[in-house]
């Protein structure tokens, strides 16, 4: 798990949290006709109550597509919205195949907030995902951590310049692992 370096600014406890929706596995829904996975509208606010959050959340729609058919344009939009949103903690849900490019995007730009992106590996709708444990999870980092921009996955924590999605397992992980120092015993 990453060891995050020196807070640069500081914040205080945010009075409220915007959420960017992006689309993701997060909203996908199955068509059981076509046997295909689709997006209708985003599920966010079920997962909200569902969780019994009692934050204070604005939740915003920007777009609602897989990650991999996210383009440039897409990532310009998403910091346009970051960059002019008033609340300085921002959860974005975000695919999880592009998810560390769009945070590379941001990171550096990103000085004055904390910006979170998470996503999940299966549908909320199917009802096994991890969805509603790591928008949880990101709600809460958004809260304590420094300015900056994070990947929350799975109950861990990665700064945007050291994270990569390992596709063999399924899971995000830190592309230079920080290692102990151990001292050889004279």
């Amino acid at each position: 798990m990453t060891t995050l370096s020196t807070p640069s600014l500081m914040k205080s406890a945010p009075s409220s949290i915007r959420i960017f929706v992006t689309g993701g596995t997060f909203d996908k829904e199955y068509d059981e006709i076509s046997g295909k996975l689709f997006f209708k509208d985003t599920h966010i606010r079920e997962m909200l109550k569902l969780g019994r959050c009692h934050l204070a959340v604005d939740v915003r729609t920007l777009m609602m597509i897989d990650s991999m058919e996210m383009t440039d344009a897409d990532r310009k939009l998403i910091l346009e919205q970051v960059n002019s949103a008033k609340e300085d903690a921002i959860v974005i849900t975000h695919g999880t195949d592009t998810m560390e490019l769009t945070a590379r995007i941001l990171g550096p730009v990103i000085r004055t907030k904390t910006v979170i992106l998470t996503g999940a590996m299966i549908p909320y709708k199917f009802g096994s995902s991890d969805g509603l444990f790591n928008l949880g999870s990101a709600l809460a980092f958004a809260q304590a951590l420094p300015y900056g921009v994070y990947v929350a996955m799975n109950g861990k924590i990665f700064e945007w310049s050291n994270v990569t999605k390992d596709r063999r397992t399924g899971t995000f992980k830190e592309i230079h692992a920080h290692e102990p120092h151990i001292e050889n015993a004279p």
